[in-house]
């Protein structure tokens, strides 16, 4: 099984504007009948590129909006990057092409390895995939299926790779994320308590375990910066007031407070607005 090597460790974020139609696919509120703020959807976004540029350090890759994409946000569904390796996810929506084009065209100038799901039958959405450093838990749910996952094991045959049944309209990382290559966070719904004993069950390896209240602050970005400076971005305490005090656990930890209100009421998370990349290209 391959190591926890770079785990953490990115060079440049892929992301794409919050554009005009924000939500206009879904309508214009979500299930439970909120409305969307554009403005504030899009200041929050532009908070959460600072922070990812300015306090991480990272290059920023920024696809410009497009209204003819009301989704094209969800950078995350589009591909699994590990190592040089970019695995282009399979749509269950033929209408989000142009979207899967646009980040495939920036993958390919990281001169990243490019392959592509080839099963007509396969589905597969980014945010159904957790790699924890050693390993990937897909999550079997209404936009991934087995031959997804499979797909995922044909491209990283240096990892284990594990299903995992979701529950509902989720994805798995809507409850789960990892803080660390040996800690993972997860919910406290019933969903998120069955897939993290499934996963326990699949893995040989003994993890960390740090339980919120809110699914939705289950998901957390992690990112190691410089040689010993651990950072974890995770939902406000405006938003998700149970669990914030919950991340006070990690030690040695700089905790960083993001917003992602808006994009939530879609459905979407933190990870799901970048595509976080480990590449040092060659002058």
């Amino acid at each position: 099984m391959a190591t926890t090597f770079a785990f953490g460790k990115y060079t440049h974020a892929v992301v794409r504007a919050i554009p005009d139609t924000f939500g206009k696919k879904d309508g214009d509120k979500n299930e439970q009948g909120a409305e969307l703020d554009l403005a504030k959807a899009q200041r929050q976004y532009g908070v959460y590129t600072g922070i990812l540029r300015q306090k991480l350090g990272l290059q920023l890759i920024e696809i410009p909006a497009d209204s003819g994409l009301p989704d094209s946000w969800r950078v995350e569904d589009i591909a699994i990057v590990q190592g040089d390796t970019a695995l282009i996810t399979r749509p269950w929506s033929a209408s989000r092409r142009k979207e899967v084009d646009a980040v495939k065209k920036v993958l390919e100038e990281l001169k990243l390895r490019i392959v592509e799901v080839t099963d007509q039958e396969a589905t597969l959405d980014g945010s159904d995939v957790l790699f924890t450093g050693r390993e990937f838990f897909v999550g079997l749910s209404s936009r991934t299926n087995h031959k997804g996952a499979e797909a995922v094991a044909d491209t990283f045959r240096d990892f284990a790779v594990s299903t995992v049944s979701v529950h509902g309209s989720a994805h798995l990382k809507n409850f789960c994320s990892m803080a660390g290559s040996d800690t993972i966070v997860i919910g406290s719904s019933d969903g998120a308590k069955k897939a993290l004993k499934m996963m326990e069950q699949l893995t040989d390896h003994h993890y960390e375990i740090l339980t919120v209240p809110d699914d939705a602050a289950a998901n957390c970005i992690y990112v190691k910066v410089g040689s010993n400076s651990n950072y974890l971005l995770h939902r406000s305490a405006d938003e998700c007031p149970e669990s914030a005090a919950a991340f006070q656990k990690l030690p040695d930890y700089t905790l960083v407070p993001t917003a992602c209100s808006e994009v939530s009421k879609l459905g979407g998370t933190l990870s799901s607005c970048s595509l976080l990349i480990n590449r040092k290209l060659e002058l």
